[in-house]
């Protein structure tokens, strides 16, 4: 009985530790980079690594993210977390509420980097953009890359919010890196793709518009004019948007108040509903 109680007390202790980040872990540069070791102590000896050490008691070794790893993490940013890696509650809780990603290469999360250089993108248009529709289907394969493509399948007419908001939410659910719109001038599908948190839509006319919106403003949503972009334009505004990284860290402070401004509508409206 008495070991019984003296395993639950070190239980509870590690799970207070782990919460309040009592165990350390530093910030540097405003990346953390030192995350908190739960000892083996901090768990019953007879404990084996499975489902119940995850739910809250961590094994030797493994790292321990707790909300004071996010102090420094802008709102809208993102901290990479090791895949074995134990994200307390609060903290979890805490990224949700400021709109911070984590995960195993989250600062790259929609960066347009993926594995080995090759993305996966969601295209869609609506009638006016069909036929430029299937060039970018088969450029963004001939460049590389993975279409994943939502429509229109044909030129009887349709509305272009309908596919702009598909192609936005599959972006924004992460299912795909990076998305294009299509539709007779790029114009009302950026609209509507930028209604969708977590979406920057630009529409682009020509390659240095592509490249400042991808280093500048951070693009994952590409929108162009099926009947006013030439055909050649179009495959070279495509290609630099796709080959493109998102700039330095001057950049991401400023998109981060882009995201800002997105959550505090979004609250706002939450709130008259």
């Amino acid at each position: 009985m008495a070991e019984d109680l003296r395993d639950l007390a070190r239980r509870v202790v590690g799970r207070v530790l782990a919460e309040r980040g009592a165990a350390g872990g530093e910030h540097r540069a405003g990346v953390f980079v030192r995350v908190a070791r739960a000892d083996a102590t901090d768990r019953p000896a007879d404990a084996a690594p499975g489902p119940a050490a995850s739910a809250g008691s961590p094994g030797k070794g493994r790292p321990l993210v707790t909300a004071e790893c996010l102090e420094r993490v802008p709102d809208g940013g993102a901290l990479d977390v090791a895949p074995d890696a134990l994200v307390t509650p609060l903290a979890r809780e805490e990224a949700e509420r400021r709109g911070i990603r984590l995960g195993p290469g989250a600062s790259r999360a929609g960066s347009g980097i993926a594995e080995g250089g090759r993305l996966r993108v969601a295209v869609g248009c609506d009638h006016g953009g069909y036929a430029l529709k299937l060039d970018v289907v088969a450029w963004v394969r001939e460049l590389g890359h993975e279409a994943l493509d939502l429509g229109t399948h044909d030129e009887n007419p349709v509305d272009y919010p309908d596919y702009a908001r598909a192609v936005a939410e599959t972006v924004a659910a992460g299912r795909c890196d990076l998305g294009v719109c299509v539709d007779g001038a790029g114009i009302g599908s950026a609209m509507a793709a930028n209604k969708v948190p977590g979406v920057r839509a630009a529409n682009a006319w020509d390659t240095a518009g592509a490249r400042n919106a991808r280093e500048h403003n951070y693009a994952n949503v590409l929108t162009l004019g099926g009947r006013s972009l030439g055909r050649d334009a179009a495959f070279e505004v495509l290609r630099t948007f796709l080959s493109t990284p998102e700039g330095p860290e001057r950049h991401a402070r400023r998109v981060a108040k882009i995201t800002a401004i997105e959550q505090a509508y979004s609250r706002g409206s939450a709130a008259r509903l």
